[in-house]
């Protein structure tokens, strides 16, 4: 037996239960995993409340560092003992301890410690594949880059700097926007105080940049795209204000024959040797200093509503973990 978070109906944090269960017996190519830090992510409060469902009663969560303890028939990459950390399905990650595929597992560099994977494995991973692949930002660009001081923000900010580009990052206050600033961020907008997309055309002479990544969703969906260059890419990867209404086609091409994705990280990594790559590329950003891992917040995983109401209450800043 293990505890874990465990819900039996969708709903707010109150319904998140700690409660205990099973473990579960191990299956083909499966590792049981002694957690030792789990993280928290905006996707876990959409599992939670329906808009992602997850199988009921069940637990949920996708990400977390742990140790391997046990490992099943047809696993021959991974041993007890090893120190490894994942980013993916099936939920379940709050727990004190769990049987899981091995697939989605990445072993961890003895310099990145149980933590900081937890912090920003998702997080990180996502940073990836949205600067690499969605669009590869290249030196000398200039990007919008919404949230700017959430956990996945400040490393894209970090990273984003790195490479060479001008972040114009949003963020909910003067505070949130020094946080930014301090992370990279070259230019930031507190958007209660003022539009974003005149403030973004003001900055790019009218231009309007070739990239915004929104996580945003709803609140910033029109002005974002009055942000973009023509044939200029809006990338939507989350929906904190709640899911975009229906899109009029039409409306890209009035804006400038704009190009629109809704991209997801469990596409970007579905291939093991994707999943490999990703899992290299952040941890080699790492190694050379250029993004730090922070963690900012920390809960006892047993106080998982607590830590989804400051989440959603936007009280958090940075990474979050929950600990076991």
């Amino acid at each position: 037996m293990t505890k874990a978070i465990l819900i039996e109906r969708t709903g707010g944090p109150e319904v998140l239960q700690w409660k205990e269960t099973p473990v579960g017996d191990l299956g083909e190519g499966q590792v049981r995993v002694r957690q030792t830090a789990i993280g928290l992510n905006y996707i876990d409060t959409y599992q939670r409340s329906g808009l992602y469902p997850v199988p009921l009663p069940g637990g949920i969560g996708l990400e977390a560092a742990g140790v391997v303890d046990a490992v099943g028939p047809g696993v021959g990459n991974f041993k007890v003992g090893d120190r490894v950390a994942y980013a993916g399905g099936p939920a379940g990650s709050y727990a004190e301890q769990r049987v899981m595929p091995a697939a989605p597992l990445v072993k961890l560099p003895d310099n990145i410690s149980d933590q900081q994977a937890a912090a920003m494995m998702l997080k990180g991973m996502t940073v990836q594949y949205l600067i690499r692949r969605t669009y590869p930002v290249k030196a000398g660009e200039t990007v919008l880059f919404h949230a700017a001081a959430g956990g996945v923000g400040l490393i894209a900010c970090q990273w984003l700097k790195a490479l060479g580009a001008t972040v114009i990052g949003t963020v909910s206050s003067e505070e949130k926007a020094a946080l930014a600033q301090a992370n990279g961020c070259t230019h930031t907008i507190v958007y209660r105080k003022e539009n974003f997309a005149n403030r973004v055309r003001e900055l790019t002479g009218g231009a309007g940049v070739p990239v915004v990544y929104d996580s945003v969703g709803k609140d910033t969906w029109e002005d974002s795209l009055s942000c973009l260059q023509p044939m200029g890419l809006m990338v939507s990867f989350g929906n904190t204000s709640g899911p975009v209404a229906p899109v009029n086609i039409g409306q890209l091409a009035a804006k400038g024959s704009l190009f629109v994705t809704r991209p997801a990280l469990a596409t970007y990594t579905a291939k093991p040797q994707d999943l490999q790559a990703t899992a290299r590329d952040l941890f080699e950003i790492l190694s050379g200093g250029h993004v730090k891992a922070k963690v900012s917040q920390t809960y006892a995983l047993k106080d998982a509503a607590q830590a989804h109401y400051d989440l959603e209450g936007s009280k958090t800043v940075g990474s979050t973990i929950l600990l076991p």
